[in-house]
């Protein structure tokens, strides 16, 4: 296995020897492999992404995560009032909306698990109106909080159920009294009966810039309530440079990078290649990119508002001249458009970089039977005892692998 660093021998032996011993993991559910040593868990993900791809190509030792514990900056909790009056705060328990009570979380940032405990006993002291799911009333429903490993700047999200927070300078005044680390404080207005965390009609700003700015290799990233970020940053940064390391670019590629987010990948990669566009179907993270390109000062990055397949068909319509496409997709995986659209555009090389290794085993074959060979494929452990595993895995095109 590799390590995240080369030296601290001591240390990174004392983490695989790491037990996940939370509590609550049962009722929980966001830790799969709760009970098991970090080197259980890590070998154990490592054997299914061998089973799963090493049926396509070679599969590289998994690269593993030096800090498993307490890392990721992205951490939402829903509240609820008791009969008694108590205020509870935490995760949902597994395939229910039944909030599971816990006083600490051993993956959540540390820093963001306090500031959600405390609003909890905020609401509680100050008799705050806590949403109640069933009835569709009320008005503190969740909390979001966003941290920024690089800067250590910290938002923070209270999502309400109604148009107004009747409380809201006392609570927020008290938060901030409790907190001053937090750099910006939003309300989110979310009305909707589903699982959607956020309402995506109105975000008002209490303090601060309304987003925050990390750093990864080197570029600045803002980071809207609305935007994907990589949860883990340490290894987000391994993760992005791994796989421009495999990709092996000369610097003259015309790339296309899709499912961009706030466009972390895509100006990571743009150092290496001639020229690269990121594409993003969500409007906030779409923003966010633009922001982070001029931010960055990078002129060889311009970003598209569009879903993925749909530009690619556009681009193979128009017999574009794509020398690499690279995706990051969700845990769904990408579309069968989307790969018939790479076979049409015909570029030399594909970066696939995936988060679950079931459907990138199943967009593996069909990337290889449209022309595309898997040739390598890497493991980054971005989600320690979760069931999530970052894959990298670099695919030629046969034709113009035989023509060279």
């Amino acid at each position: 296995m590799k390590s995240g660093k080369e030296s601290g021998s001591e240390k990174l032996a004392g983490n695989f020897n790491v037990r996940n011993t939370c509590p609550a993991a049962k009722k929980c559910g966001g830790c799969s492999y709760a009970g098991r040593t970090y080197l259980e868990q890590a070998a154990a993900k490592y054997k299914k992404v061998q089973r799963l791809i090493s049926p396509f190509c070679d599969v590289m030792h998994i690269y593993y995560c030096d800090d498993p514990l307490f890392y990721r900056n992205k951490v939402h909790s829903a509240f609820k009032k008791l009969r008694n009056g108590h205020v509870i705060c935490g995760p949902y328990e597994t395939g229910s909306h039944r909030i599971v009570e816990v006083d600490s979380c051993l993956i959540e940032n540390k820093t963001a698990s306090a500031i959600i405990r405390d609003c909890a006993v905020l609401a509680e002291k100050l008799k705050i109106s806590i949403y109640d799911e069933r009835r569709g009333v009320g008005e503190l429903r969740r909390i979001l909080v966003r941290t920024a490993d690089a800067t250590g700047e910290v938002m923070v999200v209270l999502i309400i159920g109604s148009n107004v927070f009747r409380k809201k300078k006392i609570f927020t005044d008290e938060l901030l009294k409790l907190h001053p680390e937090i750099t910006t404080l939003l309300i989110d207005i979310n009305k909707r009966h589903d699982s959607m965390i956020l309402g995506g009609t109105e975000i008002r700003k209490v303090m601060g810039k309304g987003y925050i700015t990390d750093i990864i290799l080197g570029k600045k990233f803002r980071v809207s309530p609305e935007s994907f970020m990589q949860s883990n940053h340490k290894m987000a940064e391994i993760l992005y440079s791994e796989a421009i390391r495999l990709a092996d670019f000369t610097g003259n590629e015309v790339c296309i990078d899709a499912y961009c987010g706030t466009g972390s990948t895509t100006l990571s990669f743009a150092d290496s290649v001639k020229s690269i566009t990121g594409v993003e179907l969500n409007e906030h993270a779409y923003r966010d990119a633009l922001a982070n390109t001029s931010l960055n000062k990078v002129e060889n990055a311009s970003f598209v508002h569009a879903d993925a397949t749909e530009y690619m068909e556009r681009l193979a319509k128009q017999d574009a001249k794509i020398d690499c496409v690279i995706l990051d997709p969700t845990r769904l995986g990408t579309t069968s458009k989307f790969i018939s659209a790479c076979k049409e555009l015909g570029p030399s090389k594909i970066v696939y970089i995936s988060c679950c290794p079931e459907t990138l085993a199943r967009d593996l074959k069909e990337f290889r039977d449209k022309g595309f060979e898997p040739f390598i494929a890497e493991p980054v452990e971005l989600f320690p005892w979760t069931d999530k595993l970052e894959t990298i895995v670099i695919l030629s095109n046969i034709s113009k692998t035989r023509k060279s």
